[in-house]
């Protein structure tokens, strides 16, 4: 495998042009500066106060009230009820928080020649390298997942001296001793407290000042970071300075680091025929090219950007930390945008669409525990407070501490975010076939989520069982008075997921060889929820009635849950197949995929249409409206869940696996040429492939166990008898 290398040839202008390294717990954004670097820091538990969840003591009745509207045929009174009294009854959560800025001032101010910075996907190694009169610097940056420490590296050719600052709001401690610098900081509101330590290693000199260093006539010094908060130890300074009173063998730490980390990158990969000259150029002026010429190529940007959003999960979500939040693990602010929380009505669930196929499930992981600790619990507490069911339920976002209520306004009542992620654990089992995953870690949650909605579902006249009051996220309709409506009772996505939920959890005890009275409860709920349907514009509908959207171009598109992530809406459903091509056009015939998490989805959703052209369109939108210069996804601003989303998207186009046969090529264009290894299928089965032209030259196929399998190659579909560990090669 290639090194991937996300070149540049500046430094940031600012954050969101950084070049981001992690090790899922802590996050370090390098700028590349020549006179002043500047490093951002960040560690995942940094974050503000808890938030309470406390409904009003008549938040129940009001729920119950608001379904009787809408059960008696009052859809349009019941949201304006709805709208106009449970305004009070939403909480906003605090945010996730930069650990600070550390400032590296350089004695020599010169103009730089020969400026690189550079980004090693594989060794998850950044680079910045320039010349300032005669004298080459090279600093080398990453952040250690065994030692739990970010490291940086300046060598020079020849002595050179630099100050080393730290700044932050809040700041209650901050001093220097010997060879270290030590700041104590509190976050927004005091609620919260971090200590962040730096220690330097160098051949100069080093002293410390009041509450900064100085290093002189160095070649060479490294700065060890490390950062703990009390959400992780209470006696967070002690624990911070001690990991640096040992001593650090700079070379072990990164061959051992580069062990880890490119043992997971270079599991699998995606290497589309590429253009040499195009290779070279740095990747702000690969992007711009297309940008400026409607009828340029460059395939070897998707191969590359495949790869950044697997680096991108692996540098925030390993096991042992917290999963990804809508920035990853990196930010500049005290309050970043939408908080960094996680957002659970689409984000939170694009950040792990690519880990399955691109064979790192070990990056799931952080996202399983979360679920099975902070969301479980608290999903069981909000469920009790705010509806009176058994059972977990999640809203629309959460954070570290496991809010789970309803938040931010009316379209926070939103009660399905949690059984969403129940599919991934799912997903997980369905890649992996690890009946101990599924007993020992999923089933519990599952069934969680699966008592809540029996619970909570309610029947109407007509038999059906319904959700709600609820939203289609984060649509409105028109309503009776020609005014936007958000409440509604059991919208398509809604019913999707649960269908869904219920169809696997009994799946579910089947493989455990469990019969529970909770399994007949399911299978009579399931008859009574309303199908998918049709609607008067031959669209799949969004809502149970066929109402006229308030934003016909809105960035959700909701009701396509069912094509994916789930496989609700395949090639054997003939009239959904159809009829949701007709919603996403009419998606974007108004404007739709205008952020870069809507356009990254739209990707996969072509990709299961299985039309190449259109989804390969797609990529080039992201490239060219919604991707920075170093590759971050845009909303604007930064938003990571679109790296994930259009990194998965172009898997998608290369291999699927959710009709229950493996397609080979089931999207790709025609003019796309190139090879892909170790993608996985569901089954448990590594894949890989040669093509030229959007057809599958050869491919090679190696199954855990063994098992007869169904392969689609250039349109015709195989048997073939796999045996367990043996590679099974097709030529075509």
């Amino acid at each position: 495998m290639k090194d991937y290398i996300l070149h540049l040839e500046n430094a940031a202008d600012k954050w969101e042009n950084c070049t981001p390294l992690g090790n899922g717990s802590m996050g370090l954004s390098v700028f590349g500066r020549t006179d002043s670097e500047l490093f951002v820091l960040n560690e995942e538990t940094v974050w503000d106060e808890p938030t309470e969840m406390k409904p009003a003591g008549d938040f129940k009745e009001k729920i119950a009230y608001i379904r009787s509207l809408f059960l008696e045929g009052k859809n349009f009174e019941a949201a304006k009820w709805a709208e106009e009294n449970l305004e009070n009854d939403f909480n906003v959560i605090a945010s996730f928080e930069v650990a600070g800025r550390l400032n590296v001032e350089f004695d020599d101010k010169s103009k730089p020649k020969n400026y690189r910075r550079d980004l090693n996907l594989n060794k998850g190694v950044a680079t910045v390298s320039y010349t300032k009169k005669d004298v080459e610097t090279v600093e080398e940056c990453f952040v250690s997942y065994e030692e739990k420490l970010m490291v940086i590296k300046f060598s020079f050719s020849a002595p050179s001296s630099f100050g080393i600052t730290y700044d932050r709001d809040l700041v209650t401690e901050k001093t220097a001793v010997g060879s270290k610098l030590v700041a104590c900081c509190d976050t927004a509101h005091k609620t919260h407290a971090f200590c962040v330590a730096a220690k330097v290693d160098t051949d100069g000199e080093v002293t410390a000042k009041k509450d900064s260093l100085r290093v002189e006539n160095a070649s060479t010094a490294v700065i060890y970071i490390n950062i703990v908060s009390d959400n992780t130890d209470k006696n967070y300074r002690t624990a911070c300075v001690e990991k640096l009173s040992k001593d650090f063998d700079y070379e072990a730490i990164k061959a051992e680091h580069i062990k880890s980390f490119s043992s997971i990158m270079e599991r699998s990969d995606v290497c589309f025929e590429a253009d040499e000259a195009l290779e070279k150029l740095p990747v702000d002026k690969r992007l711009e090219r297309l940008k400026k010429d409607d009828k340029a190529t460059d395939f070897g940007l998707m191969s590359l950007y495949w790869q950044f959003g697997k680096y991108l999960l692996v540098g925030s979500s390993r096991p042992g930390s917290l999963p990804a939040n809508l920035q990853g693990v990196w930010g500049e602010r005290m309050q970043n945008p939408w908080n960094a929380d996680y957002h659970t009505n689409i984000n939170l669930q694009m950040n792990y669409w690519q880990a399955e196929q691109a064979n790192i499930s070990e990056c799931t992981k952080p996202l399983f525990d979360y679920m099975n600790t902070n969301l479980l619990e608290g999903g069981r507490k909000a469920a009790q407070d705010y509806y009176g069911c058994n059972g977990t339920v999640t809203h629309h976002l959460s954070d570290i501490y496991g809010f789970n209520g309803p938040a931010d306004g009316v379209w926070g009542l939103w009660p399905v975010g949690g059984a969403w992620l129940a599919f991934h654990m799912w997903e997980h089992f369905l890649y992996t076939r690890d009946l101990a995953f599924l007993k020992n870690e999923a089933y519990e949650y599952i069934k969680a989520c699966v008592d809540f909605f029996l619970d909570y579902m309610v029947e109407d006249s007509q038999g059906r069982l319904l959700t709600g009051p609820s939203a289609s996220p984060e649509n409105e309709y028109i309503g009776e008075d020609g005014k936007p409506v958000t409440m509604c009772m059991a919208p398509t996505m809604d019913r999707q997921i649960v269908t869904g939920l219920f169809e696997f959890y009994l799946e579910t005890e089947k493989l455990l060889g469990m019969e529970t009275e909770t399994a007949e409860k399911v299978k009579a709920a399931l008859v009574k929820i309303p199908p998918m349907q049709v609607g008067k514009h031959g669209q799949l509908m969004e809502w149970i009635e066929d109402y006229d959207e308030e934003d016909p171009g809105h960035r959700h598109i909701s009701h396509a849950f069912g094509l994916y992530p789930s496989a609700q809406i395949t090639r054997n459903t003939p009239e959904l197949y159809k009829a949701i091509r007709v919603t996403l056009n009419r998606r974007l015939a108004n404007g739709g995929g205008h952020t870069g998490w809507s356009r990254a989805w739209l990707i996969n959703l072509f990709a299961r249409l299985r039309d190449g052209n259109e989804a390969y369109n797609h990529i080039r939108l992201l490239f060219t409206r919604s991707t920075l210069p170093n590759l971050f996804d845009t909303h604007p601003p930064f938003q990571i869940d679109g790296n994930f989303g259009g990194a998965a998207g172009i898997g998608e186009m290369l291999m699927q696996s959710h009709e229950g046969v493996i397609s080979l090529l089931p999207a790709t264009a025609s003019f796309l040429s190139g090879s892909f290894n170790g993608l996985k299928a569901r089954g448990d089965i590594e894949v890989s492939a040669a093509f030229k032209d959007g057809k599958v030259i050869s491919c090679a196929l190696v199954s855990k166990s063994a098992q007869t399998v169904k392969v689609e190659i250039n349109g015709e579909i195989r048997d073939c008898a796999l045996e367990a560990d043996k590679e099974y090669v097709i030529s075509a």
